[in-house]
């Protein structure tokens, strides 16, 4: 898991953060794979288990106020979403894993992949500066949007901007 003291100055850095930042990738840099634990029963899940559709991929913490801010909207578009071939991807960074997140996830409703994340994913992902961050990732692979912070202020500000992204991907 995370070392929250590792990691804490950058992402109380990020908590306030609102709006888009630019990619962290070059265009067209594909999405680097993974293979991490899902919350819950420990199923080890890879970004390729969903080649072809549409990845949300969401770096967030239980603790985290804009992350927990941006659930609910996730909850909702990705029941509205997947059967156009649009999978949400959480992956979470705290630091006592499923402890954390296992009971987040039930008593939220959490109808999407939730992972336990590590270092090394967060590295590979250029890595995470501040929570949330959420790569779009297209139907090839990808990365085609990062947004550090929540994508605008509000729930409906949630849902335009990633439908601006995901819109022409679908």
């Amino acid at each position: 898991m995370f070392s929250v003291k590792k990691l804490l100055p950058a992402l109380v850095l990020g908590v306030g953060l609102s709006g888009m930042s630019p990619p962290a990738q070059a265009a067209d840099q594909m999405a680097p794979d993974f293979a991490l634990p899902r919350s819950g029963d420990g199923r080890v899940v890879h970004l390729s288990d969903f080649k072809g559709k549409v990845r949300l991929v969401n770096f967030w913490a239980t603790w985290c106020p804009p992350c927990r801010a941006e659930i609910p909207e996730f909850v909702r578009f990705y029941s509205e979403m997947r059967a156009r071939g649009v999978e949400i991807i959480g992956i979470s960074v705290d630091s006592n894993g499923d402890q954390a997140v296992a009971p987040f996830v039930e008593k939220n409703g959490v109808n999407y992949p939730m992972l336990l994340g590590d270092e090394r994913t967060a590295k590979a992902y250029g890595g995470i500066r501040g929570i949330p961050t959420t790569f779009i990732v297209d139907r090839q692979g990808r990365i085609v949007k990062k947004y550090v912070g929540l994508p605008a202020s509000d729930e409906a500000g949630i849902r335009t901007e990633l439908m601006k992204v995901i819109g022409p991907l679908l």
